[in-house]
């Protein structure tokens, strides 16, 4: 009856476990790009939103409820929000676990601007893949086990150096306190924290969305096991152990809707600090 009132009729009916694929790479390194692009192909970006089949996912949203001490140091830029432990772990398992169950789940909407929850939810409904992105979404094995699928956006860090520099600047912020975060805080963390879990990746798409022949055997790999029982797929299929898939891979100009369209819900991307 929950899941009836919150996705009418269509709610009740059972639907197939989603593909759930993970993306992580460093700050700035291009991974909501990646995401777009591949739901892009899939023929799923000129789709009513209620009716998309992909879903992007943000592991930003998961941020930790902050004390009133921990919020002074973030307005400061002196906080680390790129530890491990910025982020509810916790809820992040549980939503994701409902997620890979086909539920119907809750998301949080957290404020980039006063570094806080908001009360309001985001209600995410049963979809066919879920790309969950974040700098940090392979370094706890519960969550790492659950993907079907992970990917590692690899890009130069003067590059994502200079991209976040840009962003931050463009959001009001000090160019010396921008700085001074990122050599305190991120680029360490991303050498302790993120760039270890490279090794945790299924593939690694260096240069990111600019690797378009990554990306295209990425989203054939994708539409293969979509065509296939996706109930039954197994990460051995990545080495070779799964079914075999002889589905031509559509041509990416005509962007014809590659998904047959059912009543989804997608979750924006939102504008996010790192």
């Amino acid at each position: 009856p929950a899941m009836a009132s919150a996705g009418g009729p269509d709610a009740e009916r059972p639907h197939p476990k989603p593909f759930l694929i993970g993306v992580s790479g460093g700050t700035a390194s291009g991974k909501s790009t990646v995401c777009e692009k591949i739901m892009e192909l899939l023929g799923q970006n000129e789709v009513e939103q209620r009716q998309r089949k992909v879903l992007i996912l943000s592991q930003d949203s998961f941020y930790k409820v902050l004390t009133a001490e921990q919020q002074a140091k973030a307005l400061k830029g002196q906080y680390n929000f790129d530890h491990p432990d910025a982020f509810d772990n916790d809820l992040m398992h549980s939503t994701l676990k409902n997620i890979v169950e086909g539920k119907t789940v809750e998301v949080p909407t957290y404020d980039f601007v006063t570094h806080s929850r908001l009360a309001e939810t985001t209600v995410v409904y049963p979809a066919d893949v879920v790309l969950f992105e974040g700098i940090l979404v392979f370094y706890n094995q519960d969550i790492r086990d659950m993907f079907h699928l992970r990917l590692f956006v690899d890009t130069d860090s003067d590059v994502r150096l200079s991209r976040r520099v840009l962003r931050d600047m463009k959001r009001g912020r000090d160019l010396e306190q921008i700085l001074t975060q990122y050599t305190t805080f991120v680029k360490p963390a991303f050498e302790e924290f993120c760039l270890p879990t490279k090794k945790y990746a299924d593939v690694i798409i260096p240069r990111g969305v600019d690797n378009m022949v990554a990306i295209n055997l990425i989203v054939q790999h994708i539409q293969d096991i979509l065509n296939g029982d996706i109930c039954k797929w197994q990460r051995g299929a990545l080495n070779g152990h799964g079914r075999t898939y002889k589905r031509p891979f559509p041509e990416q100009a005509e962007g014809g809707g590659v998904l047959a369209a059912g009543k989804r819900s997608h979750l924006e991307s939102s504008s996010r600090p790192h």
